[in-house]
């Protein structure tokens, strides 16, 4: 006999874009085990820690991927993407963490890692919508900026600079913000030579 899911989990998980994680389960009164049966019985997939998807669903994977961890913050080329600064989807994400917190090697190998001291971990610390409309966190335009400059020689030199130039443009810049930031993560004088030049 094939299986059917629970119509109050099926709604959950087609109401938070294809997926469900077992916390969720578990507060909505089912049983852990539930989850197991589901994935033997192909209704379910097993994502990321904790995290179930429907099977070829296109699913989140920004928000499933914050949601492993309260200490993951998207930054640099990601932080662009989300801003609405960047031309490419990132292959992979760009989270920073602070530098005396531990994530699990399985986050680590999916996504880009930066560290910074635990004082500056929250800086810029901002929220916005992925394309699946989930809020994240994020860092905000002028922190990215930032953070693009100070990993410089981790990056691409071209994300860098069109980065740079896209600012210029970008309409709600504040360049005070900015050179605060800047002046708190030791990037001012560098970031002063490549506004001249590119500004």
């Amino acid at each position: 006999m094939h299986m059917e899911m629970n119509s109050i989990i099926f709604e959950e998980v087609q109401r938070n874009n294809n997926m469900i994680t077992t916390a969720r389960v578990v507060e909505l009164g089912f049983s852990r085990a539930l989850l197991s049966k589901y994935v033997k019985e192909g209704l379910l997939e097993r994502g990321r820690q904790g995290i179930y998807i429907l099977p070829d669903s296109v699913h989140d994977d920004m928000y499933t991927l914050m949601l492993r961890s309260e200490k993951v913050i998207f930054s640099h080329d990601t932080a662009l993407f989300l801003h609405g600064l960047s031309e490419r989807t990132p292959f992979e994400h760009s989270v920073t963490i602070p530098s005396n917190a531990v994530l699990s090697d399985t986050l680590k190998e999916d996504c880009n890692c930066y560290y910074i001291k635990p004082e500056l971990h929250d800086l810029g610390k901002t929220w916005k919508k992925t394309t699946f409309g989930n809020e994240v966190r994020c860092y905000d335009v002028e922190r990215t900026i930032c953070d693009l400059i100070r990993s410089r020689s981790r990056m691409d030199e071209e994300i860098v600079i069109s980065a740079i130039k896209n600012y210029a443009k970008y309409k709600e810049k504040d360049l005070n913000r900015l050179a605060v930031y800047a002046e708190k993560l030791k990037v001012s004088k560098v970031l002063r030579g490549y506004m001249e030049v590119l500004l």
